[in-house]
């Protein structure tokens, strides 16, 4: 699977403590009308917990000048999302309060609606409730992708 090419994100929740998020690169679109996507994540994970819990969860889709961000996200024992992303311009989504990336190349807020446990992975089947206004930034028009175990940039 690593010669497949997927686009990476940053998925972040808003817990009651803190904001807890991550890098991923399986998520997809699976519905226009009504809009729903697929998100899995590591099914024994803190962001899974902190899902199933919240019910929602925003999705920031990343772009070629996000790769360290991506790493940020994706490193053991990193601290909350918040902190991860202070020194970067960001906001909150309407509809989940989950911290939204304003640079990225576009932003989602979405609603879990099933979920199941597929292997070593959580897969949840989310309606898109919100659009969040982003400006693609310094994440220029090309995306992150992630591809033979390492991010790269398709031009």
């Amino acid at each position: 699977m690593a010669a497949l090419p997927t686009g990476v994100a940053v998925v972040a929740v808003r817990d009651g403590r803190d904001d807890v998020g991550s890098t991923v690169s399986a998520l997809c679109s699976i519905s226009a009308d009504p809009p729903v996507v697929m998100l899995s994540v590591i099914a024994d994970g803190y962001l899974r917990e902190v899902i199933d819990r919240q019910g929602a969860f925003a999705v920031s889709v990343l772009g070629a000048g996000h790769r360290a961000i991506a790493g940020r996200f994706s490193a053991e024992g990193r601290p909350s999302a918040r902190l991860l992303l202070a020194a970067e311009p960001h906001d909150r989504g309407e509809a989940t309060g989950a911290l939204v990336l304003t640079g990225a190349l576009a932003a989602l807020e979405c609603s879990v609606e099933r979920s199941l446990e597929v292997g070593d992975h959580a897969v949840y089947f989310a309606a898109v409730t919100g659009l969040p206004r982003v400006d693609g930034g310094r994440g220029g028009a090309h995306p992150l992708v992630r591809f033979e175990g390492r991010y790269r940039t398709l031009r």
